[in-house]
């Protein structure tokens, strides 16, 4: 298993989606499969400030995971950044919030200085696969500061085609990470 996503067959490692592509991500999981309830919930964490909703998410994932997150080795939690003028809008960042309670839950230290997002970009959710991936590019960069650590956990709400995780892994690895995890509430079913 890969990004977590259900696979077709109990043998397979590797869903359809992650055997078609390389991979900067050791591995990934998340909390459900997106399908309902499980996007209305997170559309109202995310556009109608329900912030603990985000708590709530965190706690679970830290219920289901933290064996596996200890198993991983994490030094860092890490959550997926947005930009500056899109948290101004939204007053929050979703992700920060589910890094830090899922940071109270295990005591792994956060960091939300490592990661940004430094050119504004198109909605994910509105562009294909080959979109998104060029949508991302340039639009993380790591601090220049920072001293890489061994094992990240990035932590978002949604798993789809990966894009988003695919290039912040693929920024931290070239900061010096030497694996990258990840760790979302919903994961989609394929593309």
């Amino acid at each position: 298993m890969h990004c977590g996503k259900p696979l077709d067959r109990e043998e397979q490692e590797y869903c359809a989606d992650c055997r078609k592509k390389d991979s900067y991500i050791t591995q990934g999981r998340a909390l459900w499969v997106h399908s309902d309830p499980v996007p209305r919930a997170v559309y109202r964490f995310k556009y109608h400030n329900r912030r603990g909703y985000g708590v709530v998410f965190a706690r679970e994932m830290a219920g289901h995971y933290e064996e596996w997150i200890r198993k991983c080795k994490i030094d860092l939690i890490v959550p997926v950044p947005l930009h500056p003028s899109k948290k101004r809008k939204r007053g929050f960042n979703q992700a920060e919030i589910l890094a830090k309670t899922l940071s109270e839950e295990t005591g792994i230290p956060v960091r939300t200085d490592v990661l940004f997002r430094i050119r504004k970009t198109k909605p994910q959710k509105e562009l294909g696969p080959s979109e998104r991936k060029a949508n991302l590019k340039g639009a993380f960069a790591v601090s220049a500061s920072w001293k890489a650590a061994g094992n990240v956990l990035l932590v978002d709400d949604i798993y789809t085609t990966g894009s988003t995780a695919e290039r912040c892994a693929y920024m931290l690895k070239r900061a010096g990470v030497q694996n990258v995890w990840f760790l979302t509430i919903s994961i989609g079913q394929g593309i």
